[in-house]
This record gives C-alpha cells, structure tokens and sequence, in this order.
C-alpha cells in the first residue's frame, strides 16, 4: 500500500489518487496528513506537499486540487521529456517539474467545459477549442503516459513494489441511428422520400429504393448479418446503441411500434449487449430520456445502463446529471465528432467528477478514439488515410496498455455510395486492434 501525505483532505485529491493510484497503477493507497504517521510508515510513501518532509518521495503541489469552485486557471504549458506538461513547479527536490495530479484532474474533469465557451451549431463544446487540441496533444493519451511516468518513479524508490500487469483491450461500439435505408419506414416517410427524389431528379435513388421494397435488393442499412460475421471472425463481441426517440429532422429511426425493428433490437440482444442512444429531442429533457430508455428496457426485458448520446450532445455537468437520474451507470459519449482522439486526454474507464457539486458520482465514463463519421465527414480523409490514423491511435494506446474504443455505424459498413471503401478500414482497424492481444472474447 502507497501512503500519501498531504496537507489536507479533500475529495478532488480523493478522487485523482483514486484514479491514478487506484485505477490507472492497480496500487491500494491511503492518505495520511499526520507527519508522525507518515515518518513512521516503512512502506512505499510519497508527500504530496508544498515542501519535503524530509528525503521522502516528494511531489510538489501547485494548489488546483485545494481549491473549491471554477474559475479560469493559468496553465503554464512546457515539454518534459518528449511530453506535454502544465502546472509547473520549481524545487530540486520534486520527483516531476510539474504537477501530475493537479493536470491530470484539470484533463478528466474537462474543467475547461465548466467554463465560457462558445458552442458548435449542435450546442457542443468544439474540439478546437480545447486545451488538448490547441496545445497539440489531443491524440496523446496524457493522463496514461503520466501515471506511467509516476509508476516508474515509484519502482526505481522501492523496487519491492508490485504494480499490476495492464493489458491493452478493444471495445467496438456501432450506434444504429437508422436501421434502414428504405424499409419499414411508413407509407407517408416513403412516399415523401419519392418526391424528393424526383424533386431533385435522382432517379437512382428511386430505382434502389424500389428494388428493396420489391424484396429484389438486401437494404444498405442492413448490414447486421455481417456485423455479427465481421466480428466472429476477430473473436469480439461490439456494443451497439440504439436510437429509441420519436422521429424529427436528427431523429431518424423507426418507431418502437415496428415489429421488425423490435425483432432486430431482441436478435442484438440476445447476443451483445446493448445500450440506448438518447435522441436529439432528449438532451436535457430528462422525461424524455426516461421515455426512451424504458422503450429500450420493454423491447429487451431487461434494465438499460449503458448510454451515448446521439450527435455526441455532451454539456457538464447536466448532461451527466440526467443519466444519473435516470439509471445509466455508464456512458460512452467522452469524444468529438469533429477530431479523433481523446477528449479528456484518458484512455481508460473512469467516474465523473462534478465540479459544481466537488462529488463523485457513481456513472462509469468510457471514452472513444475514433469514430467513422469523423474520419470521412470532418477531416475528410481516404480510407487509407482514415487507416494510417486509426493506427496512430491504437499505437499510442497499447503503449500505454489502454483501453481502446471506436464508434461506427451500421450504414458506414455497407460499403456502399458514400461508404464505398469504409467497410475495409473497419476491418483494417479490427486487424490493428487485435493484432497484439485477443483482448475480448466473443460469443456474438
């Protein structure tokens, strides 16, 4: 066990040592702020202080994780061996010239996103706004790479200590926000959906329309099958979320009403798990979500606890808050759609922190690198391209034995149209990901 010393207790220290300590290094600790119990300790140690107690482990604080309330903080942002660092510290004896614990709650917290900030036209906070994408650290995994640096520090002081062996681990994740292209959506949607394309003179699309509706041509958006194919075949079972919400111009799914949607959502079901994708309608609309998450619940007779919002529709802390309310224990939507990487700078499960409230909470956050929708939409990569930047990303995970989790859709791996040459970057990244450790084993 790892004795900490502090000047005081609080729960932002409470809630870094847990997740650094606890979650990251797999390493029991206990913080003490009895100098007499600290001296007396002959276990691995370390002051977390303004000054050394005496030839002790040491690391200096900067004051962020003693504070209480938000306000605009001044980060001083330098290089430490090949690697971004903010709140520095001076002193010979500090084991850092920075504070690791101080930057890393800054980062997981996204205390940036309690502060003014100017939104995107889907009310998000942009990812170009961000410190990590400023700074040019947005796809480095920072908070990781400093626990390891903090880890190391640790063995050479007491190479006694055992730390836990991590493994590098994949979580495919596909959000179905239409499950079909052409059918089963309604006399009056598919009429009008005929007009529009005779409007805008694409009579291609009429002529693929009505080979699916005649039976004579698989859907495009049907591509589950070959989900479940594509997977077996790499031993991984994904995590699918399903848009439950009433139709409208970014709700696009059919209704809990129809029968082949209800068979499609009880077939994933029985054989992954699966999660609701709170619609458009429902950020902040707490009724709403409690509306979608019990139409989810009804369908595959069991509770839903596993949530990403639809469009990415993220605001701190109320959002969270919501999910809480309604039962959701963990949520994936820790991302950008406009760049990949890592929002708040982790890849690896870890609890919300409300800074409002200084609590935290019991909802798991599991944050996503990568997602389709970026690549070709945003950054307007080629497949090849998009390839070489999912690869960047696992590597940077699996140096630091992270965890990481793409965001797909079931329309991207049709392979069709806009998607031609999408589905063999699925399966490129599936090769990638799995490639150094069978992290997931499938039953799907």
């Amino acid at each position: 066990m790892i004795l900490i010393l502090t000047p005081q207790t609080g729960p932002r220290l409470t809630y870094i040592f847990g997740l650094i300590f606890g979650g990251l290094l797999g390493l029991e600790h206990r913080m003490t702020t009895d100098p007499e119990d600290f001296r007396s300790y002959d276990g691995p140690k370390l002051a977390y202080t303004d000054h050394p107690p005496d030839d002790s482990l040491f690391f200096k604080v900067s004051g962020l994780l003693s504070e209480t309330g938000i306000r605009k903080q001044d980060l001083d942002f330098f290089i430490y061996k090949g690697t971004t660092a903010f709140y520095r510290v001076t002193g010979d004896h500090a084991a850092l010239p920075f504070d690791p614990f101080a930057a890393a709650f800054y980062l997981v917290t996204r205390y940036e996103e309690y502060l003014p900030f100017h939104a995107d036209v889907h009310g998000r906070f942009p990812a170009e706004q961000s410190t990590a994408f400023c700074r040019g650290f947005l796809r480095k995994p920072l908070v990781n790479i400093w626990s390891q640096m903090i880890g190391k520090i640790l063995l050479d002081r007491y190479p006694a200590l055992k730390l836990p062996e991590k493994h590098f681990l994949f979580q495919p994740t596909i959000d179905i926000d239409s499950a079909y292209a052409y059918k089963q959506k309604g006399l009056l949607r598919t009429t009008g959906a005929y007009l529009r394309d005779l409007l805008h003179g694409d009579f291609a699309e009429m002529s693929a329309r009505t080979r699916v509706l005649k039976g004579l041509q698989k859907d495009p958006f049907d591509t589950f099958d070959d989900i479940r194919d594509i997977h077996r075949q790499h031993g991984l079972t994904p995590l699918f979320f399903l848009l439950m919400g009433d139709h409208g111009k970014y709700d696009k799914n059919l209704p809990v009403s129809n029968t082949e949607f209800r068979t499609l959502i009880q077939s994933l079901a029985a054989r992954a798990e699966v999660g609701i994708h709170p619609s458009y309608k429902s950020y902040r609309a707490p009724a709403i979500l409690r509306k979608e998450r019990e139409r989810l619940s009804a369908v595959t007779g069991r509770p839903v606890t596993k949530s990403r919002q639809h469009f990415l529709r993220l605001t701190l802390p109320g959002t969270y808050r919501d999910l809480l309310s309604q039962g959701i224990t963990d949520d994936y939507t820790m991302g950008y759609a406009s760049e990949t990487g890592f929002r708040a700078s982790i890849c690896d499960t870890y609890r919300f922190y409300d800074l409002e409230n200084e609590t935290t909470t019991t909802l798991n956050i599991h944050p996503f690198a990568v997602m389709d929708g970026t690549l070709k939409d945003y950054k307007n990569l080629s497949p090849d391209e998009a390839l070489v930047n999912i690869r960047q990303l696992i590597n940077e995970v699996r140096q630091v034995s992270g965890t990481f989790i793409s965001l797909w859709h079931n329309e991207s791996l049709s392979g069709m149209k806009r998607w031609s040459g999408w589905r063999e970057v699925y399966e490129g990244m599936l090769q990638l990901a799995v490639g150094s450790r069978l992290s997931i084993l499938s039953n799907y």
